[in-house]
Parts: C-alpha cells; sequence; structure tokens
C-alpha cells in the first residue's frame, strides 16, 4: 500500500508512527500528515528496526537530539559501548548515531539496533574500509552503494550521505581558501576519493539508485555538510553555501520518490551569524529538517565544548533548528568516555528545552512550572523528580547537609523561599532563633 511515511501521508495514510507522533507532540494528526507529506517533518524509521518507539523531526515539533557513538581502532571495545547505548537510552536521547569506524561494526550496530527504542543512524562511508578491508582509493562506486544497502537492511533509520560534495563543490573549495580546511571526517574520506580516483562522487551521480535504496526500507536520508565550517572565521563562506544549494536540489529529488530527508549544517560559528543560516537552510531546503552539531560558538575552550555547544544550539533551535547533535567535554580530544557522553547529553537537553519554551510548544512550560512550584513549597522530593538530572542533585544535596531541612548550606534560615512560605502562610519569621 505505500512503502515510506512520506508516501503514506501523501495518499492520505495515518500511520502508527504518525499517530504516536501526533500524540507525543500534543499535534493534531491531520496536520502532522500534511506536514510529512511535504517533507517539513521526517519520521526515521526503517521496516527493520522492530524495537523503535517512532519519532518526529521538524516544524511544530519539540527539539530532538543525538547521541554520537560507535568503536574506533583505539577504543574497539564493543561491550564498552553498549553500556554508552543503555545509558543514552535511560536518559530519554531520541536518537543515536553509530560513528563505529573499525573492527566489528556490524556485530555493533545489529546489537544496537535491536536494543534501541531510540532511532538509529550511521554514516556509511565510515564502515566501508574495514567492511571491504581496502584502502580508500579501492573501493569502487558500487561498493560504497552496497554498505548504504547492508545499513538499511540492517534496520538503520537514517543515513549521513555526503552527496553535496560534488566535482562543483570541489571546485568553489580549492578557490575559497579555509583556515580548518574539511573537518567532516565523512567529507574529508569522499573528497579524497574522489581526488584519487579523479571520479564524480558516487552518492551524487548515482542519487537515483540511492534514493530506491531508501525507498525501500524507508530510510531516512541525512544530508551531511561536508562543507560545514571548522572553524569559526570559516563559517558561512562560499563554500557551505554552494553545498547547501545543491543538498536543496537533492532534497526535492528525494522527496519525488518519496524518500524522507534531514538536512546536516555546522559546525562552528560565531553567535551572530546563526539565526541566518537557520533561515538560510530553511529558504535553499525548503522548509526540510534542520540537523545542526552545535553550533559551536568559540574555538578555544576543549574540555568545555558541550557548553560552547549547549550555547549555539539553544540559539539555532530557538532559531528554527529542529534536531541537536550531541557535543561532549571530549570533543576535539578523545572518544568520550560514559562521563563525558552524560555531560553531553544533559548540555544538549537543556538547550533543546530552552528552545522549545522560545518556540512556544504546547506545554514546553509546563515541566519548568512543576519545578518552580516545587522550589516555592521547599519540597526537595519534588525537586529532584522533576531534575533533568537527578542523579547529580541528589548527590549534590547529599554532600553539603544543612541544619534545617527547608533551607539549603547556601542561604540557610535566610533562604527567600522559606521567608515568604512563612509570612505568607502567617507563621513567624525565626532566622537566629531556633
Amino acid at each position: 500500500m505505500y512503502k515510506t511515511q512520506m508516501e503514506a501521508a501523501k495518499k492520505g495514510i495515518l500511520t502508527d508512527q504518525m499517530k504516536r507522533v501526533a500524540e507525543k507532540e500534543h499535534m493534531d494528526p491531520q496536520l502532522l500528515m500534511e506536514r510529512v507529506a511535504q517533507g517539513k517533518i521526517a519520521i526515521p524509521a526503517n521496516v527493520n528496526h522492530k524495537s523503535l518507539l517512532a519519532e518526529g523531526v521538524g516544524l511544530g515539533l519539540s527539539t530532538k537530539i543525538n547521541v554520537n557513538l560507535g568503536i574506533s581502532r583505539d577504543c574497539p571495545d564493543v561491550d564498552k559501548e553498549l553500556e554508552k547505548v543503555k545509558k543514552a537510552i535511560d536518559m530519554k536521547a531520541e536518537a543515536i548515531m553509530d560513528l563505529s569506524s573499525f573492527g566489528k561494526t556490524e556485530e555493533f550496530r545489529k546489537k544496537l539496533i535491536a536494543m534501541s527504542s531510540a532511532m538509529i543512524g550511521t554514516v556509511p562511508v565510515y564502515d566501508a574500509i574495514g567492511f571491504y578491508d581496502k584502502e580508500l582509493k579501492d573501493i569502487t562506486a558500487d561498493e560504497f552503494l552496497d554498505v548504504v544497502r547492508k545499513h538499511a537492511k540492517d534496520g538503520v533509520d537514517f543515513v549521513t550521505i555526503h552527496a553535496g560534495m560534488n566535482r562543483e563543490a570541489m571546485k568553489v573549495f580549492k578557490r575559497n581558501k579555509r583556515i580548518t580546511n574539511i573537518v567532516s571526517r565523512g567529507g574529508s574520506l569522499m573528497y579524497a576519493w574522489m581526488e584519487l580516483n579523479d571520479a564524480e562522487n558516487p552518492f551524487f551521480e548515482r542519487y537515483d539508485e540511492l534514493l530506491d535504496i531508501c525507498q525501500e526500507y524507508d530510510l531516512t536520508l541525512s544530508l551531511g555538510d561536508a562543507l560545514r565550517p571548522g572553524c569559526i572565521n570559516d563559517a558561512t563562506d562560499a563554500c557551505q553555501i554552494k553545498e547547501l544549494t545543491t543538498l536543496g536540489e537533492l532534497t526535492l529529488r528525494a522527496w519525488e520518490k518519496n524518500v524522507q530527508v534531514m538536512i546536516e549544517g555546522p559546525g562552528h560559528m560565531a553567535i551572530d551569524e546563526i539565526e541566518a543560516n537557520v533561515k538560510l537552510e530553511k529558504r535553499l531546503c525548503h522548509e526540510a529538517p534542520f540537523y545542526v552539531l552545535g553550533p559551536i560558538v568559540t574555538d578555544v575552550a576543549p574540555g568545555y565544548d558541550h557548553i560552547t555547544s549547549a550555547i549555539g544550539g539553544a540559539i539555532a533551535a530557538a532559531a528554527g533548528v529542529d534536531f541537536l547533535c550531541y557535543v561532549t567535554p571530549a570533543e576535539h580530544l578523545r572518544l568520550p568516555d560514559l562521563d563525558d557522553m552524560k555531560e553531553g547529553i544533559i548540555a544538549t537537553k537543556i538547550a533543546a528545552h530552552a528552545a522549545d519554551i522560545a518556540k512556544k510548544l504546547p506545554h514546553a512550560r509546563d515541566w519548568d512550572n512543576k519545578m518552580a512550584k516545587a522550589r516555592a513549597d521547599i519540597d526537595w522530593e519534588a525537586m529532584f523528580g522533576l531534575a533533568m538530572d537527578e542523579e547529580k542533585a541528589r548527590k549534590y544535596r547529599a554532600e553539603s547537609t544543612p541544619e534545617h531541612q527547608d533551607t539549603c548550606t547556601m542561604c540557610g534560615k535566610m533562604c527567600s523561599m522559606r521567608t515568604m512560605k512563612k509570612i505568607m502562610s502567617g507563621e513567624d519569621l525565626n532566622i537566629l532563633r531556633d
């Protein structure tokens, strides 16, 4: 009857996935279906991902967050990465991207898909070198497409494909010098492959074949930003904009085949450029959902890039970005460990929630209002239960115990909440007396 969520929406069919998203997001199901048909909302939901609890990404929906995981040559422990997966799901991340680039990638990917209720994304080009055990130059165009097909068959919900990095974009890149050149891992690999083989990007040249694979499994295309800026100096340059215009054209071609699309964006960027970039993406890419890393708003804070990213992410999402890729304190330094991952998730969730309040999404403020009431009541258990990170809130309270339980060790009995609660209920205020 239908192959993809977009095809179903165009036919007026309300799928189970659409019903779930509409209920969760407090959106009229017919409006949601209309926006899926238009491409303004994507519901990444591979037909082979049986454990998935579908989420929507796009116009009028809450801002989603993604967690990057995966094994590498230096950190190949599958069990450690699966421990991170469990924690990320417990922390209610809506998406997990497997960025594995070495070793037992298929084993990890299949375990990840089987256990994950979150949508799963991958970057198939990362896997190609290890999968074929070949140097990059020797991988064929057919083999690149076959890796995508393999990931789709395994049940991956969305794939990052750097199809906008074509020969024309290479020429623009060569004419416009950057400090950090190409910082996208997948983008740099495709650029190198094209140079080494003096050939066009197979994902661009054989885009229709790629779309056929996506259509068969309802695999959402996350069109990657190979030329995203890797420092604030390189932001919003000719390279980035050239690729973005191509991604807009590829988006329309995908929608013609009922393939869902998300657009990936920067990257590193000064605060004052963020809103304009969001508007530009939405205009050039026809209001397709926008998925960004950060943006990281300064280049000088290694070890704290979860903060630089959260600042940019909050501004970007408030301006219309739909999906935030988390950044951890370990960004630019090493593979994140479990604690790094947790810090990255919390920082990104703060950015996403702050943006949802700014977007005036239905019920976005309810959580904050409940917390405000708990604070006014000095109800510590309610505060802990409402905290974004309950474990940390309880830990801080336990580490510094006040003399009086209706206070904390910062203000003691001068606590403003305690003062107002007592005065407004007609009680005596005993600051110095017991």
